[in-house]
């Protein structure tokens, strides 16, 4: 098992930035992958950014230049840096790690609420 917590949500000025957070805890040693999607009300979760432990990065489009992810898999952590915020950007991110030991299974945090405002 692994547990998630999410820090950094927080309300911001369009073409603002923020930082989040995220660390891992429990079965680390098998996280093969960490990173982060976010859900808008009334729309479907979809993915933001994420890393493996070999720094092999996936983006959305929507964020591709703006958005950052990195990962420090020895502390079991991960951030997301985000600039250049805009109104859409307005969601519950939710922090995800993959773990592949004996099978795939994918963890989520609780979410962190990133309102970015007019």
């Amino acid at each position: 098992q692994v547990q998630l917590v999410e820090s950094g949500g927080d309300l911001v000025q369009s073409g603002g930035s923020l930082r989040l957070s995220c660390a891992a805890s429990g079965s680390v040693f098998s996280i093969e992958a960490m990173g982060w999607y976010r859900q808008a009300p009334g729309r479907q979760r979809e993915l933001v950014a994420t890393i493996t432990k070999n720094d092999i990065t996936n983006y959305a489009d929507s964020v591709k230049g703006r958005f950052a992810v990195s990962g420090d898999f020895a502390s079991s952590t991960v951030y997301l840096q985000m600039n250049s915020l805009k109104p859409e950007d307005t969601a519950v991110y939710f922090c995800y790690a993959r773990t592949a030991l004996i099978r795939i299974r994918d963890y989520w945090g609780q979410g962190t609420q990133v309102t970015v405002s007019t």
